[in-house]
């Protein structure tokens, strides 16, 4: 049982006695925190043009600096978007888990770890409805899971939960640092990779465990499942922050003919490795992705 992994190892327990004393530590008030301008200016960049979908591609060229600053921002929309649906994803799995069988031990920092979380969600939110006036859609699928037992169901909601939060902290970690991004866009990101830094500490060691457990009793098909749908939400993960809706309100002409382009473009895999570089060392090493 997965309590039993998880209670007889003494360097998870003191793992989550430091993550949930540093949350303490660390706590803030999100709603006096930050402070937000009626208005961010149109004439910068709103994303790091290294994260932004065109870099290295044609279409950094062919566009104009207002162009590429105008679309840095939609981007930038949708990307803090797809951390509102991705902790809302987390929330509920997180919550359905607390305090139940198999998951007494880490039940404590999932309180620190929720009410970050809803923080998260709240100051993204509040970006996204403030600045772009809307809250990008959630792409279809990526995912859903059919027939399998709980053991796989847990685990691949959390590696889900670590991917994405990997992916979100590579983001966020350039940003912070960013001196071309506004002042109220690196904050946001600063507080977000300060927190996530735990979070995926802790992540990490849970979805080993979580694996190690799962091994004992998994036949080889379910483990090769496992690799399988990993790989698949890694790059749905990726795909998601191609978004026509974006590329439309930014002013291009032929949304969907440009994300196809984008997409196709060698650019695109090179900066999927370059975001997910330690995130799959990872997951090739536990073993995950096979």
């Amino acid at each position: 049982m997965v309590s039993d992994v998880i209670d007889r190892n003494d360097r998870f327990r003191g793992i989550l006695d430091r993550l949930a004393t540093k949350s303490i530590d660390d706590y803030y008030n999100p709603y006096r925190l930050f402070e937000w301008p009626d208005r961010l200016p149109e004439d910068m960049w709103w994303m790091s043009p290294e994260l932004t979908t065109t870099y290295g591609t044609e279409w950094a060229e062919k566009l104009t600096p207002q162009q590429l600053h105008t679309l840095s921002k939609h981007e930038s929309i949708n990307f803090y978007s797809l951390n509102v649906h991705g902790i809302r994803e987390l929330l509920i799995e997180v919550v359905a888990r607390i305090h139940t069988a198999g998951f007494e031990t880490p039940s404590e920092f999932f309180h620190h770890f929720i009410g970050e979380e809803n923080e998260h969600m709240w100051f993204f939110a509040e970006f996204c409805l403030r600045y772009g006036g809307k809250i990008y859609k959630q792409p279809a699928g990526g995912a859903e899971v059919a027939g399998s037992s709980a053991k796989i169901q847990s685990l691949l909601v959390f590696t889900r939960i670590l991917i994405f939060e990997e992916l979100v902290d590579h983001f966020n970690s350039a940003m912070a640092e960013d001196e071309r991004l506004h002042e109220t866009i690196r904050g946001i990101n600063r507080i977000h990779h300060q927190d996530e830094s735990r979070h995926i500490a802790f992540g990490r060691e849970l979805v080993s465990l979580l694996h190690q457990d799962l091994k004992e009793t998994a036949t080889e098909q379910e483990l090769d499942d496992v690799s399988t749908y990993l790989r698949r939400y890694l790059k749905h993960s990726f795909d998601s922050l191609y978004h026509p809706q974006v590329y439309r309100d930014a002013g291009l002409e032929n949304p969907h003919e440009l994300r196809r382009s984008l997409m196709e473009s060698p650019a695109r895999a090179e900066a999927e490795l370059r975001t997910f570089r330690k995130t799959a060392k990872y997951l090739e090493k536990t073993g995950l992705i096979r």
